[in-house]
């Protein structure tokens, strides 16, 4: 099993209330080059979460840090305009994220959970992470 340090969350950068089937992420992403959906996991607007890549192989989620971290993505991240950043979370989405971090930080007790925005210049994922799982 690979050391895992970090819980790293993303957002999809869809429109709001767009939804984004496994299978649709799964298309972009092998379109750009990677084998599979970068991301561990994907979380529905209904707080469905999707497993992507399994946990043994590293995401392609990260740059520089996909090896030892878990790629967490919520659907959405834009405002209905498709262009402005924002936290389109539903109430769903937000109890499904905050189980599945707590689930994996049981799991991974070393592991920090972090913004895709703390390792890349992108608003992604649209909210304070910190503030929620610090």
């Amino acid at each position: 099993m690979r050391p895992i340090y970090e819980i790293i969350i993303h957002c999809t950068a869809t429109p709001e209330g767009r939804e984004c089937p496994i299978g649709e992420l799964r298309r972009w992403h092998r379109a750009r080059g990677f084998a599979d959906v970068g991301y561990h996991f994907v979380i529905h607007l209904d707080g469905t979460v999707s497993t992507g890549r399994p946990l043994a192989e590293s995401g392609a989620h990260c740059a520089g840090h996909n090896n030892n971290s878990i790629g967490v993505a919520y659907v959405g991240g834009l405002a209905a305009d498709g262009k402005t950043p924002k936290d389109t979370r539903t109430e769903a989405q937000r109890r499904a994220l905050r189980k599945l971090v707590d689930k994996l930080k049981a799991e991974y007790p070393g592991a920090g959970v972090f913004p895709h925005s703390d390792f890349a210049a992108k608003a992604c994922p649209c909210f304070d992470v910190h503030a929620e799982f610090d």
